[in-house]
């Protein structure tokens, strides 16, 4: 097999099927179901990633409160996350229900989506 081939061969490999060997960023949100209108809460934010590396990391994560930004963490090749699973807290009074939301970004294969939580006010 000659050296181009043998390139274009890696190429297609890792262009096409390396997503089997990572993952896309995941977000889980923990944090109480309802609480006394006017409560500061705790809302830890889990990331989950296979990868951390300078060419493979997630690269953002954000935390909205109904639909408004509250949190955002901005990573970048000199400046990762400390691994490839990590967490982040956010303070948040409620003065109402509120839902919840995050999302995080890897750099090369996008996200699972959001996650929600709803906090009612009891």
């Amino acid at each position: 097999m000659s050296t181009k081939s043998a390139a274009l061969l890696l190429f297609l490999f890792l262009a096409f099927f390396s997503e089997a060997l990572a993952n896309k960023t995941s977000v889980a949100l923990v944090g109480p179901d309802s609480v006394a209108a006017g409560t500061e809460v705790t809302i830890t934010v889990n990331v989950g990633h296979k990868g951390n590396n300078a060419f493979h990391y997630t690269n953002w994560v954000w935390v909205k409160a109904d639909g408004v930004e509250i949190a955002r963490w901005e990573f970048k090749a000199s400046s990762r996350p400390e691994s490839g699973n990590f967490s982040r807290e956010v303070k948040y009074t409620v003065t109402k229900p509120v839902e919840i939301t995050a999302q995080g970004n890897c750099k090369l294969h996008g996200s699972t989506g959001q996650a929600a939580l709803k906090i009612g006010v009891n």
